[in-house]
């Protein structure tokens, strides 16, 4: 929360699930790309493939190990809520993204 005049209070555990959630989400598409390269690469791509999936893997449960243990300011029991809230986020500017790019296709297209 934020003072309007004088002292300055901030609520750090926003701020830490912000970048717990960055850095989940972070680490989900490391996987991602990682997979992705490794199997549709060859040669030296398939082994950055591989690279970006451990990477990806020891971030992600490094940083879900970090919240549980309670490093992040929360309760222990929160990482499951906070991993759900996190999909729900990206599915829904999936969704958004997709329907602006639709739109802005018809529009186009139309013109």
């Amino acid at each position: 929360m934020w003072a309007i005049l004088g002292s300055t209070l901030v609520d750090f555990s926003q701020w830490y699930n912000f970048v717990a959630v960055l850095l989940l989400v972070f680490a989900l598409f490391l996987i991602l790309a990682g997979i992705f390269t490794a199997y549709f690469g060859s040669g030296k791509s398939r082994t950055i493939g591989v690279v970006l999936l451990v990477v990806g893997l020891v971030v992600g449960i490094l940083i879900g190990y970090a919240y549980h243990a309670g490093d992040f300011g929360a309760p222990s029991d929160q990482l499951a809520p906070l991993i759900w809230q996190a999909f729900l986020v990206i599915v829904a500017a999936v969704i958004g993204a997709l329907v602006a790019v639709g739109i802005f296709l018809v529009a186009i297209m139309k013109s």
